[in-house]
Formats: structure tokens, C-alpha cells, sequence
């Protein structure tokens, strides 16, 4: 006999069967409920605005950048444009004939037809960048041939009518409108402005109408102007006579800047190599876009002298007319601290002549006087007196704000972290283990001078909103009574002394002009920490002026390959240049007794 099969079936079950396959349609009903809720309530409106996308389509109109502007003696001139120019876009939904459109804007713009015809055939996109930095002439020759979805908008671009003229200074502005380096991106925010909003109606052809009044759905909101504290004629004989001495020095790189240090505006700020804001997209090496007067911390050498000369004068522990016998070698945590030809000798030295000769056994001495006067150790209490000085009042290892892109804050050592911490600080003396600014070194020595008030270096003179309201940027005070009144009187002569007694003394007349400032020769580490055997950094920070302190010049010369001491036969004869250009160009007032 064959399986036998039961025909019956348990009315139970086929009850919940059927609850169930009802609860399930019940369910999926709901599931297509719920959804056709949320898109045709709850997303209605954004699906009516896709629905739209035929005949509306919403584009950005960038804002106007601010104007950059800059001084030129008693003038305000202009040292940074926008230009209108011209994207060519397309909607590849419209287009009809891609061949014969690609075949036009080959003819009219150039390149190749084939690479026009996939963005003109692209799938899923209703927008799709044709060309940019398109002339008027030619959106006009391709407007002309009326092809249905092929359109122009409006764009400014920066512009930079004075080429290389204070580049790393300035910046530029990428193709994203961001701006990149200087007061570029510093004022980004400010320069920028808020963008608009453009609808874009299309004609019965499909082609995109014009950005016109009727055509804009929110306006866009220009950026504000800056006016700059640079000095235009300056600026160029500044970059001028920086490159003439990095190419005599037979060296690769330098910065240099003049400060107003009685009020903390730069005057001018220079670095060379530099390049072409313009042509930005040309440059092989971005590190060129760099402010290194800013963003390129290094060890300074002696011209950190006369600072550490001004902090003992100022703590009473030596006056400027101290002498001292000086050893001409101090051995401190195991090591030997010596000095250079004129301070090779032991003997009476006075501090006139530790700055003139550039001794270091002398620097070394003043931070062992700030740790018990007359004393030859270095103790703890003179390290964080020395300390508080570099940090407190000079304000090294903390960025200034100026309006800059990639400031760098520089390094100063704790003075009670590390190992050999008494010889790292007898070595800051004379401005090693630690780094600075050229801009760092040129505000700290304004301090000193001009009665001990430090001034936040600035670029910004003004902003002008665009309803034309200017806001000024008055001097900000960092910090009051870095040096005593005293102090700045003394240090005053004792550099003057410097530039008296060096090459450059003859060229001026101190009697009329008073000209002063201090070299500085740092080794230059190596990739592996060490000093390199043969490689020096050259430095120089000087003022000039008649009563008092009008300008103070910072320079850096790297690695120059000419002989003799690089803070002397490179950064030094820049310093008299400048000095001289100062004098005879740019208003240095004579002393008045």
C-alpha cells in the first residue's frame, strides 16, 4: 500500500494564518502610509523645489572681495583689485546636440572638442563647469550662438596689479575663494563678504538668463576694504636692497621688516625668494609663500645681547658705564663658553665694549650678576629672573597677532626643566637655544628703546565696512614697563657706540641722526640636532632716528657664503642701506640739541 495523506485541516490554524497575512498587510499599508507622509507632508517642500529644477535653479553669486589698499606718502592707493571675469557652465539635461556644442566652445575657448562633449553629455549632474577666468569678448562670442543650456556667470577674481610687491605679506586667494597666507587668510572673514543667491530662470530654450536684478534671489554683501600701515615707496626699496644682499651674500633666503616702534605699525616687510600672487598656481615650491619675517623662528645670535643687557641694567645689577674683568672663558655644566677674536683676551671690559666686541663670556657674566651681583655662578633665581624678561616683557615664545597667516611663537627654554639648564641659559644670553621672529626680535628691542612700552606689531591702519564706515586700529599696548624709562635712555648710546666702532660708523653723523644696533651670527642646526660645522645665520636689529626711535630694522640673512662673520659681512651693510634710505626718504626727524 501506498502513503496515505490527511485531507484534514485544524480550523485554529487556518484562523491565525489568516490574522496573520492580514496584520502583515495591515503593517505594509502602514509602512507606505507613513512614507507617502513624510514625502508628501513632511518633505513637500523640498520636493516641490526639485520639481522646480527645469525652470529654477539656484547658484551662489560670490561676493565681492574687499579692496586692499596701502599708504604712499600722503596717499591711500589700492595695491589689491578684483576682476570681473566670466564661468562658462552648462546643463547637460538641455543641451541638444552635444557635438555641435562641443564643436563651438572649441572654437571659441580652445582645447579639445572630445573633453567638451563629456561634460556636456555628463549623467546625474544639472551643472557642470565649462570653463573658468572666461574674458567678456569671448562669454559674449559663446552667448551669441544661443546652444540651450549653455550659460555664464559672473565671478571676481583677485587680482594683484603690482605683481610681487609685498606677496607673502599680502597672500593670495585660491580658486575657492578662500584666501590662503599673509592678510589674506588672516582677514579672511573680513575681505570676504557673505555670497547671494541667483535663480537662474531659464528662457523657453532652456538657455540660463543673465544674472540680472530680477534674476537674484538674495544679494550678496561686498567684504570690507583694509587699509594697510605698509608704505608702498618703502615696501619697494625695502624688497629692493633685500635682494641685491641676499644675492651679494651669495645666499638663498632672507626677510626683513622696518617697525614703528613707538607705535607698532610695520613699515614694510620683505622676504626673498618671493613670487607672484598672480601666478600663485606656478610656484613648484609652496614654502616661498611663506612670511619668514613672521612664521620662520630661528636662533638669533648676538643680537640678543644688548636685551640681556637692558634686563640687567634694568634690575639695578650692573649700570651702563659697569666694567668687569672678563675671563674670556667660563666653563659651566662641563662645557666651555669662549669668544670670538676681539674677546679672546682676558682683561677689563666694559659693557660698551661686551656688545662692541660681541663677547659672550660677557653676556654670560650679566645673567650670573642677575643671579647675585659680583657673583660668577648662575643660580635659579637668575635664570627666572632672566626668564621672566625674555617671556614676561619681551614676550618671546608667545606669537605677537599680527595679522598673519602661520605666525610661529618661537622657542625659551624653562629655566628650571632639562638638564645643563645653567649653560642652556648662559647660551640664551647671546641668543642661542632659544628661537625668535626677525618680526619677535624687532618688537622686543622696540620695547627697549622707546621707553619700555611694548606695542603689538600691526599691518592693519583701517576697515572700511561696505556702507563706508571705517573703524581705525589704534596702537594696542601687550605690555607697559618692560624696561624703565632709564633704561631705554642708556641702551640708546651704548648701541650707537656699536655702529660707531663698526664698518658702517662713517656713514653716519651722529651728531644729527641717531643710528644704532647690534649684529648677530647663530650657527644653524642640522637635520640631527647638532650645529653644523660651517653654516651661520646672520642677523642685525638696529633703530634710527633724532630724539628718539623712529624706525627699527629687522634683518636675517641665512646661510650667506661670503667670508667673515654673517651677521657682519651680510646682514650689517643691509642695515646701513636701510638706514640711509630711511634718513633721505622717509622723514627721519634730526635730533633737536
Amino acid at each position: 500500500m501506498g502513503p496515505s495523506y490527511s485531507t484534514n485541516t485544524n480550523p485554529q490554524q487556518a484562523v491565525r494564518r489568516i490574522r496573520l497575512y492580514f496584520l502583515l498587510v495591515v503593517l505594509a499599508l502602514g509602512v507606505f502610509w507613513v512614507r507617502a507622509f513624510y514625502l508628501q507632508i513632511i518633505r513637500h517642500d523640498h520636493y516641490v523645489q526639485a520639481a522646480r529644477q527645469d525652470q529654477l535653479k539656484e547658484y551662489e553669486i560670490p561676493a565681492a572681495r574687499g579692496i586692499i589698499r596701502a599708504h604712499n606718502g600722503n596717499d591711500i592707493v589700492p595695491i589689491v583689485l578684483n576682476q570681473k571675469l566670466y564661468t562658462i557652465y552648462a546643463d547637460p539635461a538641455l543641451i541638444k546636440d552635444a557635438d555641435k556644442a562641443a564643436e563651438m566652445l572649441a572654437d571659441e575657448l580652445g582645447g579639445s572638442e572630445s573633453d567638451y562633449k563629456k561634460k556636456l553629455t555628463a549623467k546625474g549632474t544639472r551643472y557642470v563647469v565649462i570653463a573658468k577666468k572666461v574674458e567678456d569678448s569671448v562669454r559674449k562670442a559663446i552667448l551669441n550662438h544661443k546652444f540651450p543650456g549653455i550659460g555664464a556667470q559672473e565671478v571676481t577674481y583677485r587680482t594683484y596689479p603690482n605683481g610681487s610687491l609685498a606677496a607673502q605679506l599680502l597672500g593670495f586667494v585660491n580658486d575657492e575663494g578662500a584666501g590662503v597666507y599673509g592678510i589674506e587668510q588672516a582677514l579672511n572673514d573680513k575681505l570676504s563678504g557673505k555670497a547671494g543667491q541667483l535663480k537662474a530662470v531659464t528662457d523657453i530654450n532652456g538657455v540660463p538668463l543673465a544674472a540680472n536684478s530680477d534674476n537674484i534671489r538674495i544679494a550678496p554683501v561686498p567684504g570690507s576694504d583694509v587699509v594697510l600701515t605698509i608704505d608702498v615707496a618703502m615696501q619697494k626699496r625695502l624688497e629692493l636692497l633685500l635682494q641685491q644682499h641676499v644675492e651679494r651674500s651669495k645666499s638663498d633666503r632672507g626677510s626683513a621688516l622696518i617697525l614703528d616702534p613707538n607705535t607698532g605699525a610695520i613699515k614694510a616687510m620683505a622676504n626673498w625668494p618671493t613670487f607672484d600672487p598672480n601666478k600663485y598656481s606656478e610656484v613648484e615650491d609652496p614654502a616661498v609663500f611663506n612670511n619668514g619675517a613672521v612664521a620662520t623662528p630661528l636662533e638669533v645670535g648676538s643680537s640678543m645681547k644688548p636685551l640681556t643687557a637692558a634686563a640687567a641694567i634694568d634690575l639695578g645689577v650692573v649700570r651702563a658705564d659697569t666694567t668687569y674683568y672678563d675671563p674670556a672663558v667660563w666653563e659651566i655644566d662641563g662645557s666651555k663658553i669662549t669668544n670670538v677674536e676681539g674677546g679672546r683676551t682676558p682683561g677689563q671690559r666694559s659693557i660698551a665694549e661686551l656688545l662692541d666686541l660681541s663677547i659672550n663670556t660677557g653676556a654670560a657674566w650679566l645673567l650670573m650678576q642677575m643671579s647675585k651681583p659680583g657673583g660668577t655662578d648662575i643660580t635659579k633665581e637668575g635664570r627666572e629672573k632672566w626668564y621672566d624678561y625674555m617671556v614676561n616683557r619681551f614676550r618671546f615664545g608667545k606669537a605677537t597677532g599680527i595679522e598673519q597667516g602661520y605666525e610661529a611663537e618661537g622657542i625659551v627654554p624653562h629655566p628650571n626643566n632639562g638638564d645643563a639648564r645653567n649653560l642652556t641659559y648662559a647660551n640664551t644670553t647671546f641668543g642661542q637655544a632659544m628661537t625668535a621672529t626677525p618680526l619677535q626680535m624687532a618688537a622686543a628691542y622696540a620695547a627697549m628703546l622707546n621707553g619700555g612700552t611694548y606695542y603689538q606689531p600691526r599691518l592693519v591702519d583701517k576697515i572700511i565696512a561696505p556702507d563706508g564706515t571705517e573703524t581705525a586700529f589704534e596702537p594696542k599696548v601687550l605690555a607697559e614697563n618692560v624696561v624703565k624709562p632709564s633704561t631705554s635712555e642708556a641702551m640708546r648710546p651704548l648701541l650707537e657706540y656699536v655702529v660707531e666702532n663698526h664698518s658702517i660708523g662713517s656713514r653716519f653723523d651722529q651728531s644729527v641722526y641717531s643710528v644704532g644696533g647690534k649684529t648677530g651670527t647663530a650657527q644653524v642646526p642640522g637635520p640631527d640636532g647638532r650645529y653644523k660645522e660651517s653654516d651661520y645665520n646672520g642677523t642685525y636689529v638696529g633703530f634710527v632716528g633724532g630724539d628718539k626711535p623712529e624706525y627699527i630694522i629687522s634683518i636675517v640673512i641665512y646661510e650667506p657664503k661670503i667670508p667673515g662673520y654673517a651677521g657682519s659681512v651680510a646682514a650689517q651693510p643691509l642695515f646701513a642701506d636701510l638706514a640711509e634710505m630711511l634718513i633721505h626718504n622717509f622723514g627721519v626727524s634730526p635730533r633737536s640739541r
